[in-house]
């Protein structure tokens, strides 16, 4: 299994009152990997990385997206090892390209980012 993979269901184990939708996508290049809905009925994307180092990997699509759509988007990323979970919104993409894990990210943790998602729109 592919670390994303991993990633991913690491995640749905652990956010139980939040649905997960897993995006396959060839089509829209670009387009995050989950689309969640929380207990308040609130709509929001989450695009998963795992990273080895500090340097976080986007594909031009992905920056487009997350630079058109600020909203109610998230990245969430886990580095290898023993690397935690860290959530950065999406408007942070350019910045978070740039500087990487180095970034201060708005939720650290793979409980708290699950409270911290699961409160939006209440």
């Amino acid at each position: 299994m592919k670390p994303e993979r991993k990633f991913y269901e690491k995640i749905k184990k652990s956010f139980k009152d939040i649905s997960l939708i897993r995006l396959e996508n060839n089509s829209l290049l670009g387009t995050p990997d989950l689309l969640a809905c929380n207990t308040s009925g609130h709509f929001f994307t989450i695009e998963l990385k795992v990273c080895k180092g500090n340097k976080i990997r986007f594909s031009p699509h992905q920056i487009s997206f997350h630079v058109k759509h600020p909203h109610n988007t998230f990245i969430m990323v886990q580095a290898l090892g023993p690397g935690t979970v860290k959530l950065f919104r999406g408007n942070q993409i350019l910045e978070l390209d740039a500087c990487g894990l180095e970034l201060e990210a708005c939720c650290l943790g793979l409980e708290a980012c699950g409270l911290l998602l699961d409160s939006l729109g209440a």
